[in-house]
């Protein structure tokens, strides 16, 4: 479907309804007469109001992560609602829109959260209080991958790591299931590290 912005006291817009959704509002950023293309500040604000926010969240992150736009300078516009909201907690380091997705759905917990921390020298995707590591397997995680990700498992459980590791299709299509694993997860300690166990810094 195609997103056409308008300003808020427009006319007419023709389009395929079907195809197309009209956006009145006015915009942050001026539009330039006769371009079609909106301000990627425009286009983030009005997808906020459009979509789900965890899909919003990880559009937005995403944009952050390529550097189409500084969170700072977009704190600094008059937002609103829903825009405003997801600006005050979206950060840069989702390496994908699934850890975003996964971020959101558990900004509930009293945890610590954080994303993309380097241990055993390699990127965890999300680590949760101390030692719970969630890791979430793309399209790409087959063959040599597969093998480099399952020794990277084996280490980070040496350290006293809890590893949970997670599809795509996992995520989208069986979250209660995901959630749970967390949630009895931190229900057993497994997200703090023991008095016997060692941490190693990497």
């Amino acid at each position: 479907m195609h997103h056409v912005a308008a300003p808020p006291h427009a006319g007419r817009v023709d389009v395929d309804e079907l195809h197309a959704r009209v956006h009145w509002s006015e915009p942050l950023v001026p539009r330039v007469p006769g371009v079609l293309v909106d301000p990627i500040e425009n286009v983030l604000t009005i997808l906020a109001a459009c979509v789900p926010e965890e899909q919003a969240r990880a559009t937005w992150e995403s944009a952050l992560r390529k550097k189409y736009v500084d969170i700072e300078a977009l704190r600094q516009l008059p937002l609103s609602g829903r825009a405003r909201r997801i600006a005050e907690i979206v950060t840069p380091f989702s390496d994908a829109g699934t850890e975003s997705i996964v971020v959101h759905r558990l900004r509930w917990l009293d945890e610590r959260i954080l994303q993309q921390v380097v241990i055993a020298g390699h990127r965890v995707d999300i680590l949760i209080g101390e030692c719970l590591v969630i890791q979430i397997d793309g399209g790409h995680h087959i063959g040599a991958q597969r093998d480099q990700d399952n020794a990277h498992d084996a280490r980070l459980r040496l350290m006293g790591y809890h590893v949970i590791r997670v599809s795509y299709a996992q995520i989208m299509n069986e979250w209660p299931v995901v959630q749970d694993l967390v949630l009895r997860a931190i229900a057993r300690g497994l997200h703090r590290f023991s008095r016997g166990s060692r941490r190693v810094a990497g």
